[in-house]
């Protein structure tokens, strides 16, 4: 692999880095490397996944400034791709546990959603998604895993208000399953990784079933949500809050 994504091998669980630059914003690039690997680990012989990211990111969401400038179709054609990435994670017949060693915004709160399990670094980051708050929505392979992860009272701050939360605030609405000290992150995620994995067969019939009715509403809904998550993306009132946040983060 690139070095968008580093692989590591632990005993029977594969270690997997997002090393995809600034706050492992997600570019085309990092995207097509994370589903080409999920690809491969879920053909391998590997018992679980650990998913993390770099320095003070898990990621903080898509790699906007790559993005402004695209008119619909290619957009369309982005989305897609993002769709198709954070699926190949969700579907993944192995346990993935999310290492959350940082900020994880937006996108990055997205495929934190597409793991089975979530533990965070007990630190100042920030969890969320916070799309409302830029005025796009969330297209259906968003809506329905959040649906299935957190409980119906968690949709308001989390996904209506778009709302961004400590460690310990996201803990509490179901967006993250444990907040462990940093020092002891990777260990923790690993140990939950093999403890998982260790049935592996049992583990994916499980998985298979309980995503079942999540995947078959995004095949059902998904065109219909990606074309009305479109028209918000064009909107005038998001264009004009997006490109702020790219000069925004420019001038940074």
């Amino acid at each position: 692999m690139s070095q968008r994504i580093e692989l590591r091998r632990v005993d029977d669980i594969v270690v997997v880095q997002l090393n995809g630059g600034r706050a492992n914003a997600m570019s085309v690039g990092l995207l097509t490397e994370l589903e080409a690997t999920f690809a491969e680990i879920a053909r391998g012989d590997a018992a679980a996944v650990v998913l993390t990211g770099t320095g003070k990111a898990f990621s903080a969401g898509l790699a906007l400034p790559d993005l402004i400038n695209l008119d619909r179709n290619e957009m369309r054609d982005f989305i897609t791709s993002f769709e198709r990435s954070m699926q190949r994670v969700l579907a993944c017949p192995k346990p993935v546990v999310a290492a959350i060693n940082g900020h994880a915004i937006a996108g990055g709160c997205v495929l934190a959603l597409m793991c089975d399990v979530r533990i965070a670094a007990d630190g100042p980051a920030n969890i969320g998604l916070n799309e409302s708050q830029l005025g796009i929505g969330l297209p259906s392979l968003v809506i329905e895993p959040l649906r299935a992860r957190v409980s119906p009272s968690a949709i308001l701050p989390i996904a209506y208000e778009g709302r961004l939360f400590s460690v310990q605030a996201a803990q509490e609405l179901g967006l993250l399953d444990q907040v462990v000290p940093t020092a002891e992150l990777d260990e923790k995620c690993l140990q939950k990784a093999r403890l998982l994995g260790r049935s592996p067969l049992a583990f994916a019939q499980m998985k298979q079933a309980l995503l079942r009715p999540v995947l078959a509403s995004v095949e059902k809904n998904g065109q219909a949500d990606r074309e009305a998550w479109l028209d918000s993306w064009f909107s005038p009132a998001a264009q004009k809050l997006l490109r702020s946040t790219v000069a925004l983060l420019s001038r940074k």
